[in-house]
């Protein structure tokens, strides 16, 4: 089988790798497609036929077949997303399109990826959000803002958490602690030190009870019960009991979860659908997941198979 010294998700048909001190990327067959550089430093996931790479302290951008099309150059950069990569140049930050041209003028204290058409970003003290032109189209007014998620994106007004939608109007006020993007129509907030879920008009979809929540995937969220982490639907019923070490988001029908220190994988049953055998392991992305073993990292079907 297949063993590597670092390993990634699958993404565009492609993962990045290491061996040693050299990045390659494989296909899913497990073959070899574009040789790294030996000069650079670190490599990423591809995202929109682009991935980052990084040397001496400095980013820029191979294409699918390892060749440099965006010289290395920036102390900071983002994936692409929607045509447009965030990039830092000096102490201000401005993004990029995929020719490697600036498409948004660095400016910005802080930036995020563009979503649902629009990228929250924080000029002076105040954050707002622009379009891919560069123009507001929300003002800068907020303490702090996270991306749109499912029309509704969470800022933080006077100190508390809301939600808008994208006319800036608040559609869902602040009764809570903690709130976080929606996912399946359902926003992951935190009372204190208790975690529910909200439906999009802001009404209590599942009331706030338990220990900690991850957000949902696939119909199920993960969530900690006293110490002990299980899984719940959408109407708040305890799907899998709680009964695990650790607990993460479901992927291709599978969730990575902790049992006596080793990891292994159950489907949306509860049952155990790959032994406990990995100290480390990812979410299934394009028909794999990468896995460690000892020192050593693989990638694993859906079976349970190691890609050789």
């Amino acid at each position: 089988m297949l063993r590597f010294d670092f390993a990634s998700d699958f993404s565009e048909g492609l993962a990045a790798v290491r061996t040693g001190d050299r990045y390659a990327y494989i296909d899913r067959t497990g073959r070899e497609v574009i040789t790294v550089d030996s000069s650079f430093d670190g490599v990423s996931a591809f995202s929109e036929g682009r991935a980052l790479v990084r040397v001496n302290d400095v980013c820029g951008y191979i294409d699918r077949v390892g060749a440099v099309v965006i010289p290395p150059q920036f102390p900071g950069a983002n994936a692409f997303a929607n045509g447009l990569a965030a990039v830092r140049t000096g102490s201000r930050y401005g993004y990029i399109n995929l020719t490697g041209e600036i498409a948004i003028e660095p400016q910005f204290a802080l930036t995020s990826d563009f979503s649902e058409g629009v990228a929250a970003v924080k000029l002076d003290e105040r954050y707002g959000y622009i379009d891919p032109q560069g123009k507001w189209a929300i003002a800068p007014q907020y303490e702090d803002a996270w991306s749109f998620s499912e029309s509704r994106a969470v800022v933080r007004v006077a100190g508390q958490p809301c939600y808008i939608d994208r006319t800036s109007a608040i559609v869902i006020p602040s009764t809570f602690d903690g709130a976080f993007s929606f996912s399946e129509r359902l926003g992951r907030v935190r009372k204190g030190s208790i975690w529910g879920f909200l439906d999009l008009k802001g009404a209590v979809a599942i009331a706030p009870k338990f220990d900690f929540a991850s957000d949902f995937s696939q119909g199920l969220a993960a969530v900690l019960v006293g110490s002990q982490w299980g899984y719940i639907t959408s109407q708040g019923e305890m799907a899998i009991a709680p009964q695990f070490n650790f607990a993460a988001d479901f992927s291709s029908g599978l969730a990575a979860v902790t049992l006596d220190g080793k990891i292994g994988y159950i489907d949306r049953t509860g049952r155990m659908a790959i032994a406990p055998q990995f100290t480390q392991a990812g979410s299934f992305a394009e028909g794999f997941a990468w896995v460690k073993v000892e020192n050593n990292w693989h990638f694993i079907d859906s079976e349970g198979n190691f890609l050789a």
